[in-house]
């Protein structure tokens, strides 16, 4: 399990541009730490530590860093990865202040049991994370929200139903939603076929009226021909 209230060992590099090639075939992965302002420090790590850095801290945890005697309170801003290999190729570090509010990327957790799933529905997710802003002391690991609100179709959870601690501003729009109750594919399927036969049954009853309606006025004009025939004769 990582530590990340551990600092994490960087070294400063001087390579840049094509050479970073040969870095990450060697097993580093290049850095760069954005500063308030100041001239970036680009640095490189570990590409395994720093992927299971990246796993366990994402976008939201303060990291102490450390380049020789230098030391930087830290978080991740961005982090780039091979789209064919899925390796981490570039890490780009904020540094901030412990005194200063900043803004950070959070994980969404929805805690509880799902009753829509138990009845077969299906959940539309469509947000996994929220924008926040608060001291670095006071950012979470993740904002909850409880899931259980999720009973019926079109029943929704939205970001203004989460739980946030003090301290913590979502940034994020109140009304973006969360994740919703939708049919299945298999439901809607069935609905369809279910309208189709409805509509087919529909259509052979109007077509059966139409065939008993032409038939009736056939029957009365077969009726009085031979009175009409008779009366002439």
């Amino acid at each position: 399990m990582v530590d990340l209230d551990a600092p994490v060992k960087l070294q400063e590099r001087t390579v840049v541009g094509k050479g970073l090639g040969n870095l990450r075939s060697e097993g580093f992965v290049p850095a760069v730490i954005h500063n308030h302002g100041q001239p970036s420090v680009h640095v490189m790590g570990s590409e395994l530590e720093l992927g299971s850095i990246y796993k366990a801290a994402g976008k939201h945890h303060p990291l102490q860093l450390q380049i020789g005697s230098q030391k930087y309170l830290a978080l991740i801003k961005d982090a780039h990865f091979n789209p064919a290999k899925r390796r981490l190729q570039h890490i780009v570090f904020q540094a901030i202040n412990q005194n200063e509010k900043v803004e950070a990327e959070v994980p969404i957790h929805l805690e509880g049991e799902i009753p829509a799933e138990k009845v077969g529905l299906m959940i539309l997710h469509q947000l996994d994370h929220v924008e926040i802003e608060a001291l670095p002391r006071d950012l979470p690991d993740e904002l909850k929200v409880d899931a259980t609100k999720l009973v019926e179709l079109q029943d929704k959870i939205t970001v203004a139903d989460l739980q946030v601690p003090e301290g913590v501003t979502v940034l994020t729009e109140p009304e973006h939603p969360i994740a919703m109750v939708v049919e299945t594919k298999a439901q809607i399927s069935e609905e369809e076929e279910a309208a189709e036969a409805a509509a087919a049954e529909a259509e052979g009853e109007e077509g059966a009226e139409e065939a008993g309606g032409t038939g009736a006025g056939e029957a009365e004009s077969g009726g009085k021909e031979p009175n009409d025939q008779k009366s002439k004769e």
